[in-house]
């Protein structure tokens, strides 16, 4: 029998697939992979909510708005359509679309990561935003990651997590993901870009990264998908006994 069909998420008797698992970290933390292989395990859909800002963050530079201006970038959030596609067979099987276009590759450019930060960090959009996020996932059984999911998007939700690893580790992974990718870029100035996003993200005054207090610290460092995910998946399996029980 598999995870999936074995549990009980609350006192109504709702299943597991009602639950909504929110996964926040810093980047390259390896909460991306982490969070697409717990869906798929658990039959689950999957949201990216950096990646929406990513996608706005793009939309944005395209249209060489002045990334200061929160009244045009918050309207332009406003009537951004964003979705996440799924197809088993193709890598990688999540799809980021805007509009209609695939932007999976595009949002992860040096240029959109070096201004995501700022988009995200003005209060109307993110609240545009978070709206947006809410109507995705408004049925459950999804896992949702990003950088305030625990705190301000799902407070409620049912599991939380924080995952994080060493600078030094997220940026080696970033390296190499982006060499993949047919990036040039040093390992070095992914670390130094990686540290001042992280500053940016945490000391933002509207919504800043940070964990919350019921949320499971997993430290990534030193670890693979595979033990990640077996962790955090016992966790859940340990939370849906846990309600079942108390029916």
């Amino acid at each position: 029998m598999r995870l999936y069909d074995i549990f009980i998420a609350d006192k109504r008797g709702a299943r597991l697939k009602e639950m909504i698992i929110a996964i926040d970290g810093p980047a390259g933390a390896g909460k991306s992979t982490v969070a697409q292989r717990m869906a798929r395990r658990l039959h689950f859909g999957y949201l990216d909510t950096g990646a929406m800002y990513r996608a706005l963050t793009l939309k944005a530079l395209r249209g060489h708005l002045d990334l200061d201006d929160e009244d045009r970038l918050a309207s332009m959030a406003s009537g951004l359509e964003l979705r996440m596609e799924y197809a088993s067979r193709r890598r990688p099987p999540y799809r980021m679309l805007m509009d209609n276009e695939d932007v999976t590759s595009a949002i992860r450019s040096r240029e959109v990561s070096a201004h995501v930060s700022q988009v995200s960090s003005h209060p109307c959009v993110r609240k545009e935003m978070v709206r947006k996020q809410r109507n995705l996932a408004t049925e459950g059984g999804v896992v949702v990651e990003g950088r305030d999911v625990g705190t301000v998007v799902f407070p409620q939700a049912d599991m939380k997590f924080f995952v994080t690893a060493s600078v030094k580790e997220r940026a080696r992974r970033r390296y190499l993901e982006m060499n993949k990718d047919g990036y040039d870029v040093s390992l070095h100035t992914i670390q130094q870009e990686m540290v001042r996003r992280d500053h940016l993200d945490s000391t933002r005054a509207y919504n800043p990264l940070k964990r919350a207090p019921d949320a499971h610290l997993v430290d990534t460092t030193g670890e693979n998908v595979s033990q990640v995910v077996g962790r955090l998946l016992r966790l859940v399996k340990e939370r849906g006994a846990a309600a079942g029980e108390a029916r």
